[in-house]
């Protein structure tokens, strides 16, 4: 009888992922009634990391407070720190009320802010009204 071929598990080399490193970057803040996303990308506009208070544990009226998107901002220069960011220019849209403290949160964090920009979409006109109502 033959004996049946051994195979040998074939070990592969992790690669080390290179992490780039970012010296400037871009923080965009969409602070809504319901929820408040951060995210931060470098100058080209690649997204280096995200995070939303929903996502840091915060759910129902909650995520729309303050204090949940200075969490988010946190959470996320945690996660930015290895990418090496010193300065950001600040990008806030909406309206919600937790934009301030999400600004405040970033430069606690030690970044350094360049510029901070509200590019809030306001309409010019908007829709059409809905019909007057007959009763």
């Amino acid at each position: 009888m033959a004996k049946p071929a051994t195979k040998q598990k074939a070990t592969k080399a992790k690669k080390s992922k290179a992490r780039r490193k970012v010296k400037a970057g871009v923080v965009h803040i969409k602070a809504t009634f319901n929820n408040t996303l951060i995210t931060i990308t470098d100058q080209q506009g690649n997204v280096i990391a995200s995070s939303s208070s929903g996502r840091v544990g915060f759910s129902g009226t909650r995520k729309s407070t303050p204090y949940a998107a200075t969490q988010a901002v946190t959470s996320l220069m945690e996660q930015v720190k290895q990418f090496g960011l010193e300065e950001a220019s600040i990008i806030v849209k909406g309206v919600g009320s937790a934009r301030d403290a999400a600004v405040r949160g970033v430069s606690a964090a030690g970044v350094n802010i360049t510029a901070i920009r509200d590019m809030t979409p306001i309409p010019h006109n908007g829709v059409r009204p809905p019909r007057r109502r007959r009763i």
